[in-house]
């Protein structure tokens, strides 16, 4: 099995390996894959120099099946400043997945603000997943508060064990997007066997590009009775936290 999510095809296009499968349905993706895959084709997106994705929002239109995709994008409002960028994800002839990113120049501006403590001290031990599906062995998971069969807040250190693509190192946002879809699964507040708990949307919102593999996931769900569901997330490396992750909800029975 190559060690990486996708495999390029050339003209972008790419084979969905083994590793992208999700926990709801083997021949359906895991969001983390294709919104790190969406994220470098925003990056690669008629580059600019100083600049940085400041916000992605990805909407998951349908499942996105473990076979073959391509991929596109383009700027959808260009700006000498402030630009937002466009990328879609198809497969089998339909769109599955869309990302919209602006795009903003460095600043000068000193830290200000909350949000600078370190995350707690990574566990020494890796947690195996709640399930056997290939995402869940892709990505190493260490909980330092929490625990996949514990309902609640958690707090997990995580690591790509594989690339995004073949033959390429992951980018630091690639890095962020290919966990940030894990909060709903890491803070679970339902219990896996009896209950589907699955975003139709991602927003990252990043603060700076995170520093080494290690990328710190702090997440906590709250569903509404008879009203809304939403996983929100700090990402954080060892310095402390490099983006915010929010995601809308369906919460139903298996």
């Amino acid at each position: 099995m190559t060690e990486a999510f996708y495999e390029p095809l050339g003209d972008g296009r790419f084979r969905s390996t083994e590793h992208t499968a999700g926990p709801w349905d083997p021949n359906s993706q895991h969001a983390g894959p294709p919104a790190a895959l969406l994220g470098r084709a925003l990056e690669r997106c008629d580059p600019r120099e100083a600049t940085m994705l400041s916000r992605v929002t990805f909407e998951i239109l349908g499942p996105v099946p473990v076979a073959e995709v391509e991929v596109e994008s383009r700027v959808l409002r260009p700006g000498r400043t402030v630009e937002l960028l466009e990328a879609e994800l198809h497969a089998g002839g339909r769109t599955v997945m869309t990302a919209r990113g602006w795009r903003l120049p460095f600043t000068s501006a000193s830290a200000a603000g909350d949000g600078a403590s370190p995350p707690p001290e990574r566990p020494g031990e890796r947690t195996p997943p709640p399930h056997d599906f290939g995402y869940g062995h892709a990505v190493e998971f260490r909980f330092a508060r929490g625990h996949w069969h514990e309902a609640g807040p958690a707090t997990v250190w995580t690591r790509l064990a594989v690339a995004v693509v073949a033959g390429e190192p992951p980018s630091p946002l690639q890095r962020v997007l290919a966990v940030a879809d894990s909060g709903n699964g890491v803070s679970a507040v339902l219990g896996w066997d009896d209950w589907l708990f699955i975003n139709p949307e991602l927003t990252v919102h990043v603060l700076r590009p995170p520093e080494g593999e290690w990328v710190v996931l702090d997440a906590a769900t709250t569903i509404a009775a008879e009203g809304a569901a939403v996983a929100r997330s700090v990402l954080s490396d060892e310095r402390g936290p490099v983006a915010y992750g929010s995601q809308s909800l369906l919460v139903a029975p298996r």
